[in-house]
């Protein structure tokens, strides 16, 4: 409805807009659940809020319209820097390519020259080859002619040369059978000769057999004299010996000294097992006890890595405060979450579920002062997000339940919060002040059968059955009793407990297990240092020992070895040699060997008589053949020189016609080739005339045609990896050159028109806008003075030109010991939150459009005194004549407070016994508040 009257929702949405409501902007309604997100708005969206709310109709819009040129400026700055780009790299590329299709088209002259070259070639080499064939048909016929006249002069010597083989084949044969009998008889002397060698051999065997006896009766001689002299030598130092007294005693008193050390030895290695077997249990104990802490240990980490998921600042103030816990003067606790430790985990969700996750991650001080030095690192300096809290004073870790759990037993509790975990004692005193856990009952199933009765019992305002906890409120105006209750949730964080008093004492046994460990160490080092001395006192007496002992033993060694010598002697003395008959069967054997020799010389004679007989008959034929082939010789002589010519003439004649058919198939070929290469019919023979005109400008020589191609190549092959598509693309190319300094000049040209748009957008945004700021900040500051802080707004940009990141910053100052800090979600506390966005709203409320303004409950954050200093500063600049309607709900308010005549108070009453509008008496009640304030 719209002034009484039905209408439509968008003549209502027109008039709001004609108003300028804006219901959405934070600036102008503030609702109680979106006071912490005006803490969290960037300052680009706190300066379009603020734009909105107060600025003139059109700043907002001429800020949006700067926004969308500069968004369109920059698209025609990256599109010519990308045309400039482009077309200053084509440019360069053709510039670099110019070279090239130069090159290019030299290139190509050379390779003209190199066809016509190899296309006059074939008819300079089939020329060259005819003017050859006719050379080679002349000297064929001349060396035909020669070869008929030396064949006619040799055939008289070919006769004689015959007659004169026929006398002497016979001869031949009748000197080979004679060189045969030669041979034969020259064998059997060579087989007598051998026979007679074999023999020598035998006789200087016999001989050197009967000298070896002779030297081995001589040595043997002379070691029946070297024993002889060597027992002498001996029973002379036996006799020394038999003179010196016995050792006997010495060796058995050495004995006895070596037993004592032998048993001290085994006595001590019998302790020293001892010893290790202690310091083994005590290793195995101690691993044990070391595997148990690191079990904790690890339980500690995976809480903590639990934590850094969900806090990664708390865990880096955590690493912090592990490396600097020496500066805080009292006991300080990382967060709640790491230092409980459940002693059941199924009871672990009741403790979670009580306590909110913002406390299980805060850390706890002993002491206030500690708490702030904490919180001024961490927060302020580190910026990071962290809760923390300190215990009192008085410590109510012990306090005493209402009722003991005893009394409760019968509903089904077992037992209250406290007594189901561990802590320090100051975090304990906490929990039990803050949260009353020790005034916290637990109870089972049994107990939610029993609801009804147990929410009837005085004294019980939280309680938790098996899955459930239930809140009890009772009312103050009426005494009955409202309950609420939720879902248990699963824990998360405290399953896994680890008990510190526990911890505490594994790691005392094992200090106490290493400190054993060391002093058997010691006992043991101490012990080893005897064992060393007693070995070298066993090693000297063994050395004693071993001198004494072979003493002893030494004139039993010297009887044996004069024995053992006598022995030896006898054996040598009856193995002798009869040197006397050794001698004559000596010479018996040589005397027969002899006789053999003397029949072998006579058959050695009659076969080198034999063999002396038929060379001279060899003799006398050769000298007759001697003649005979003299003759031969000669004419062969002569023959073989006209032979010679012969040949070299049938030769020469068969080279020239084998040359003459090779010739005639190259000319054949070579005019095939040449046609084909110059494109000619095969019954042409004649160079075509363009042809001809420019084979004439050619060489006429193959080495110079030769010389030159090899030069046209050699310059052809200079200008590497260059195409006709070089040559394409340069001129496509120079096209898109022409194209994009066409295209590049009408961006350019837009871009000037934009930045002239932007420059006189600018200039009607941008100088309001500061004046605007500066008005607000002028009343921003004026307020937090009067509240002894200080506080400012300035227009923030980064970037002049980037209209898109231009906010308004807030900062302030609660404190005279720090700095101005910009406001946050994080930074200030929530009071402190709540004292910056109101004195910004009445920063705005003089220069506010809008007919009225809503704020909710921004005063519940603050402290007393900040709540009163705000709530003066409201009315003094809500209550001015010239600023629009201001609405300030809130649930309380403080006593005694300043109100002005300007203002307006409205109690709203609601609850289930408020009476209806119609019942309401005003003055009735207003008798009865009199009536009970002067009893």
């Amino acid at each position: 409805m719209l002034n009484g009257k039905h209408t439509s929702q968008k003549t209502v949405e027109e008039e709001v807009k004609a108003l300028q409501i804006q219901v959405s902007n934070l600036c102008q309604f503030l609702p109680q659940e979106k006071v912490g997100e005006f803490a969290k708005m960037t300052k680009v969206e706190l300066l379009e809020a603020t734009e909105k709310s107060v600025g003139p109709p059109e700043m907002y819009e001429f800020h949006c319209e700067l926004k969308t040129f500069r968004t369109k400026e920059r698209e025609l700055e990256n599109v010519c820097k990308e045309k400039a780009s482009a077309l200053e790299k084509f440019k360069q590329r053709n510039e670099r390519n110019k070279h090239d299709v130069e090159r290019y088209y030299e290139k190509k002259r050379h390779l003209d020259n190199i066809k016509m070259l190899e296309k006059k070639k074939p008819w300079v080499e089939y020329e060259t080859a005819r003017k050859e064939l006719e050379g080679v048909k002349k000297s064929r016929e001349d060396a035909k002619k020669q070869l008929k006249t030396v064949r006619e002069s040799q055939a008289p010597m070919l006769k004689k040369i015959q007659h004169i083989d026929s006398q002497l084949r016979p001869i031949e044969n009748q000197m080979k059978d004679k060189t045969v009998s030669i041979r034969e008889a020259s064998q059997k002397c060579k087989q007598k000769q051998d026979q007679l060698d074999r023999k020598h051999r035998e006789i200087e065997d016999i001989k050197q057999a009967f000298s070896l006896k002779q030297t081995e009766a001589a040595d043997r001689q002379k070691r029946i004299s070297n024993t002889r002299r060597m027992i002498d030598d001996l029973r002379a130092e036996l006799a020394n010996i038999g003179d010196q007294s016995d050792v006997t005693p010495q060796i058995n008193a050495v004995n006895a000294e070596l037993r004592r050390i032998q048993e001290e030895k085994a006595k001590m290695e019998g302790e020293k097992a001892d010893m290790r077997r202690e310091k083994d249990n005590l290793n195995g104990e101690c691993r044990l006890l070391k595997n148990r802490l690191r079990s904790l240990d690890d339980m500690m980490k995976i809480k903590e890595e639990k934590l850094r998921g969900r806090s990664k600042d708390t865990y880096a103030a955590i690493q912090w405060l592990r490396q600097n816990k020496h500066i805080f003067s009292g006991n300080v606790y990382e967060p709640m979450m790491l230092v409980i430790s459940v002693r059941n985990p199924h009871h672990a969700k009741y403790v979670e579920n009580h306590i909110p996750f913002n406390d299980l991650r805060a850390f706890v001080f002993q002491k206030r002062e500690d708490m702030e030095k904490f919180m001024m690192e961490v927060r302020d300096s580190q910026n990071l997000r962290v809760n923390s809290v300190f215990a009192p004073e008085e410590s109510c870790a012990t306090r005493a339940p209402s009722r003991p759990i005893e009394s409760l037993k019968r509903f089904g509790f077992f037992a209250y919060l406290r007594e189901l975990f561990d802590a320090p004692e100051e975090v304990m005193s906490y929990l039990c002040n803050q949260y009353k856990v020790h005034d916290v009952p637990v109870g089972t199933d049994q107990t939610k059968a029993m609801i009804k009765t147990v929410i009837e019992e005085p004294y019980l305002k939280v309680l938790y059955t098996a899955e459930e906890k239930y809140s009890l409120k009772k009312s103050f105006y009426s005494g009955k009793t409202s309950t609420s209750n939720s879902a248990v949730r699963p824990s998360q964080y405290l399953t896994m407990a680890v008990d510190a008093e526990e911890k505490r004492q594994l790691e005392e046994q094992i200090r106490t297990a290493e400190k054993s460990m060391q002093a058997i160490d010691v006992q043991m080092s101490a012990m080893q240092e005897r064992t060393a001395k007693l070995d070298h006192c066993d090693n000297e007496l063994r050395a004693q020992k071993k001198g004494l002992s072979e003493m002893k033993g030494k004139k039993r060694q010297l009887e044996q070895k004069i024995s053992t010598k006598q022995d030896s002697l006898r054996q040598m003395e009856q193995g002798g040699i009869d040197l006397q008959k050794a001698e004559e069967e000596t010479k018996a054997q040589i005397s027969a060997v002899n006789s053999q020799k003397v029949a072998i010389v006579a058959e050695f004679m009659a076969h080198m008589k034999l063999r002396a007989k038929l060379s001279m008959e060899k003799v006398y034929m050769a000298l007759e053949t001697v003649g005979m082939t003299a003759e031969k010789t000669k004419l062969e002589t002569d023959c073989r020189e006209g032979s010679a010519e012969l040949r070299v003439l049938e030769q020469a004649c068969a080279m020239l016609e084998q040359r003459k058919a090779r010739l005639l198939e190259m000319c054949k070929g070579l005019m095939r080739r040449a046609r084909e290469i110059c494109n000619m019919d095969p019954g042409e023979s004649a160079v075509p005339p363009d042809l001809h005109t420019a084979f004439s400008q050619l060489p006429d020589t193959m080495d110079e045609i030769d010389a030159m191609l090899n030069e046209e190549r050699s310059r052809a092959d200079c200008f590497t990896g260059l195409s006709e598509n070089v040559v394409d693309e340069y001129n496509r190319r120079e096209q898109e050159i022409k194209n994009l300094e066409k295209e590049l000049d009408e961006k350019s040209n837009a871009l000037k028109t934009y930045r002239q748009n932007i420059s006189e957008a600018k200039e009607r945004w941008l100088n309001p806008l500061k004046q605007l700021v500066e008005q607000i900040n002028d009343k921003f500051s004026d307020f937090f003075r009067s509240m002894q802080c200080a506080g400012e707004v300035d227009l923030h940009s980064e970037n002049e030109e980037e209209y898109d990141k231009y906010g308004i910053r807030i900062r302030v100052k609660f404190r005279s010991s720090t700095q101005l800090h910009e406001l946050t979600a994080h930074h200030q506390s929530g009071g402190e939150r709540s004292v910056s966005t109101m004195l910004y709203l009445m920063a705005l409320q003089e220069l506010n459009r809008c007919p009225f303004r809503v704020v909710d409950e921004i005063n519940q954050g603050m402290d007393p005194v900040n709540e009163r200093r705000v709530f003066d500063i409201v009315v003094r600049t809500a209550c001015k004549e010239t600023t629009s309607q201001y609405f300030f709900i809130t649930p309380k308010l403080l006593q005694n407070l300043q109100y002005a005549d300007e203002m307006t108070v409205l109690c709203v009453h609601n609850g289930p016994y408020m009476l209806p509008p119609n019942k309401w008496d005003e003055k009735a009640f207003t008798r009865r508040c009199v009536r009970r304030k002067g009893k």
